[in-house]
């Protein structure tokens, strides 16, 4: 049975050290793999039952966009074990273009992260890549919910997913990073999809297990937001937790399938 990491963050070699050590030090948290790399994320799920990962980036400039966006496809071609998700920037001139040219690449869908870009997740430049989005059907992972800084609040995502209900979206880190419960509290009546990446580690196997039922077996997916996580870890803690093998099968493979458009079972 394929299994699906719907939330890996991969670098390129030059500059992997150096991101990875930027999350480290923005979250405060070692990392577990410092290296970041596709090849690292790869070798660390070698001989587990994880065949496939979703992976991203985030540019924290404008600039960066099309570069991030050509490595992520590349590394889809070179490793068919992926599923890319491209990048934008609320500076990003012609985001219209930039998307065409996303799906020109292969790719299937656009990771933000409010909190690192340093813009509200309900932003009006934002809100137009949204629209743009929409009317192209690609999905959207977006970090959510940290509790540090409002960018990403959980009230901002339900102000998205009203104004472009037809947008399919996964609400990183149970739509509450690091405050799960507010995430739930506030999006739960929302359409949605939600992944585990950074939850396991706070929350423990029988939390997390509520949690789950809680928002839905249908739409809450396994992720393990390498290189903070082991994803292989990240999965004997979730496969603990006590679900079904039906249950276990929607968590890690068929909600990340539905949510991407990807089929790989």
């Amino acid at each position: 049975m394929p299994v699906i990491d719907s939330h890996a963050h991969i670098y390129p070699d030059k500059i992997a050290a150096r991101a990875v050590s930027a999350i480290s030090a923005f979250y405060n948290i070692p990392m577990e793999n410092p290296h970041g790399t596709p090849e690292a994320l790869l070798a660390c799920c070698e001989g587990t039952p994880i065949t496939h990962f979703i992976v991203h980036s985030v540019a924290t400039t404008a600039h960066a966009v099309p570069s991030i966006n050509n490595f992520i496809a590349e590394q889809c071609r070179l490793h068919p074990e992926f599923i890319g998700f491209g990048t934008m920037h609320q500076d990003f001139e012609d985001p219209e273009s930039e998307i065409d040219r996303m799906i020109e690449l292969g790719l299937h869908g656009v990771k933000l992260h409010p909190d690192t870009q340093e813009v509200n997740m309900d932003d009006p430049r934002l809100m137009r890549v949204y629209e743009i989005m929409e009317a192209r059907g690609l999905p959207l992972v977006v970090h959510t919910g940290d509790f540090r800084h409002d960018y990403s609040h959980p009230r901002r995502l339900k102000r998205v997913l009203r104004t472009f209900p037809d947008l399919v979206v996964d609400g990183a880190h149970l739509a509450g990073c690091f405050v799960p419960d507010i995430g739930y509290d506030v999006l739960h009546a929302e359409r949605l999809f939600v992944d585990a990446s950074s939850t396991l580690p706070f929350v423990g196997a029988r939390r997390f297990a509520e949690l789950v039922r809680m928002w839905g077996v249908d739409r809450v997916m396994f992720g393990s937001d390498f290189p903070m996580w082991n994803p292989n870890s990240e999965y004997a803690v979730l496969a603990s937790a006590g679900f079904t093998d039906d249950e276990l099968d929607k968590l890690t493979c068929k909600n990340a399938e539905r949510f991407s458009g990807v089929k790989v079972s």
